[in-house]
C-alpha cells in the first residue's frame, strides 16, 4: 500500500506539474493573442502630428491626443489594403464582382426611386446621371454598404502603422480632424471603408472637404443621409477633375499585336492624339476629332486580351478610384443601368447610412 500511494502521490505531482505548464502556455497564447489596446502616444510621429496639426489649423493638441488615444490598431485593415481587387484581379474576375445581373436590377430601380434628383443634378452639372448612378452602386451598393470600420481606427492605423502609404494617410487623418470640427462628425463614432472612405459617396475626408456639396440648399453636406447632397458631390467631384459634358467616355478597339505591344499602357492618363493612333492601326470610332488624346487600355478575358481607347472622361472617372479596372466597370454598369426598362420597375432603394 505504501508503494502505491508513493505512486500515486507521483502521479498526481506530475499531473499538477502539467497542469500547471498548461497553464502558462494558455495564458501566454491568451496574451499573445490579446488585441492592442491603443496606439503608444508617446510616440515620436504621432505627438509630432498632434503638435503640427494643433498649430496649423488651431485645434487644442491635447483634444487630439484624447481622440487618439481612442484609437485601435487593426490588423484586418492592413491586410485589406495590401490586396485590393484593382491590383489582384485580371478584369473578367473583376468585373464579375461588380457589373452584376442584381446589382444592375437595384440600380434601376434606384434610378425610378431618384430620378427628379438624379436629373436636376446631371441638367446641372452635366455629368449623366447613370454615372453618378453607377459610382454608388459600385462604391455601396446603391448606400447599402458603407463601411463597419470607425473612420478614427482606419485613418489612425494607415496613417502611423502602413510606411508604404503613411504621408498620404497622415494627411488624412489632419483632414478628417478638420472635417469633424466644420461638418460636425463625431470622430469617435463615424464608420467607413478600411481606407477611411466615407458616406453613400465613399469620399476620403480630403475630398469631403474640397468637393462635398450642398445639393438641397439646407446648409449642410451630409453624405450619409442625403441623397441631394451624395449627387450632387459627386457630379462636383467630377466636374473639379475635368469632365467634359456631352463628350465619349471610352471606345472598343481592334489593335494588331505590335500596336498593341507599342502602344498600350496601364498609366491613367491619355498620352497619344487619336489621329496619332488611328496612323498605327488601331480601329476605334468617335465623334471626337483627331486633335483630342487618349490611350489604349488593355484588359484581360479568359479567353485573350481586347482593348479600350479611353478619352478625357475616362481618365476622369479613374480620380475617383486610381485603376482602368474600376473605370471600365463604372462604364459599363452606366451603360446597363441605361437600358429601357418597364414603367413597373421596383421603386425601393436603401437611404444613406
Amino acid at each position: 500500500m505504501t508503494a502505491l500511494s508513493s505512486s500515486r502521490g507521483r502521479v498526481a505531482a506530475l499531473l499538477s506539474l502539467v497542469i500547471s505548464i498548461s497553464g502558462i502556455g494558455a495564458q501566454c497564447v491568451l496574451a499573445a493573442e490579446a488585441p492592442s489596446t491603443g496606439f503608444d502616444l508617446a510616440r515620436r510621429d504621432i505627438q509630432s502630428f498632434a503638435t503640427q496639426v494643433a498649430k496649423e489649423h488651431g485645434l487644442d493638441r491635447d483634444a487630439i491626443l484624447a481622440t487618439l488615444a481612442d484609437a485601435k490598431p487593426q490588423q484586418s485593415i492592413l491586410k485589406a489594403i495590401s490586396r485590393p481587387a484593382e491590383k489582384s484581379k485580371p478584369w473578367h474576375e473583376y468585373r464579375a464582382i461588380f457589373v452584376t445581373e442584381s446589382r444592375i436590377k437595384r440600380g434601376r430601380a434606384f434610378m425610378v426611386e431618384h430620378q427628379q434628383a438624379l436629373s436636376e443634378t446631371s441638367e446641372r452639372t452635366g455629368v449623366p446621371a447613370t454615372i453618378i448612378a453607377a459610382i454608388i452602386g459600385i462604391e455601396t451598393n446603391y448606400g447599402r454598404i458603407t463601411g463597419s470600420y470607425r473612420v478614427l481606427d482606419a485613418l489612425t492605423t494607415l496613417a502611423f502603422d502602413y510606411p508604404r502609404r503613411s504621408e498620404f494617410f497622415t494627411r488624412e487623418l489632419e483632414h478628417f480632424f478638420l472635417l469633424t470640427r466644420e461638418e460636425s462628425v463625431d470622430a469617435l463614432t463615424v464608420k467607413g471603408s478600411y481606407a477611411g472612405a466615407m458616406g453613400a459617396a465613399q469620399f476620403m475626408p480630403s475630398s469631403y472637404r474640397l468637393y462635398a456639396a450642398d445639393g438641397n440648399d439646407d446648409a449642410s453636406r451630409d453624405l450619409w443621409q442625403s441623397w441631394d447632397d451624395v449627387f450632387a458631390s459627386i457630379a462636383n467631384y467630377f466636374l473639379a477633375h475635368g469632365w467634359q459634358p456631352d463628350q465619349p467616355i471610352a471606345a472598343a478597339a481592334n489593335a494588331s499585336r505590335t500596336a498593341a505591344r507599342n502602344l498600350e499602357t496601364t498609366i491613367l492618363t491619355p498620352a497619344y492624339r487619336l489621329g496619332f493612333l488611328k496612323s498605327q492601326g488601331i480601329e476605334f470610332t468617335t465623334s471626337l476629332d483627331d486633335n483630342n488624346i487618349g490611350s489604349l487600355l488593355p484588359y484581360e478575358n479568359a479567353d485573350g486580351t481586347e482593348h479600350l481607347v479611353g478619352f478625357q472622361n475616362f481618365f476622369v472617372i479613374t480620380r475617383y478610384n486610381r485603376s482602368r479596372l474600376y473605370a471600365r466597370s463604372v462604364l459599363e454598369l452606366s451603360a446597363a443601368l441605361g437600358t429601357p426598362q418597364p414603367a413597373s420597375a421596383a421603386r425601393n432603394s436603401a437611404a444613406p447610412r
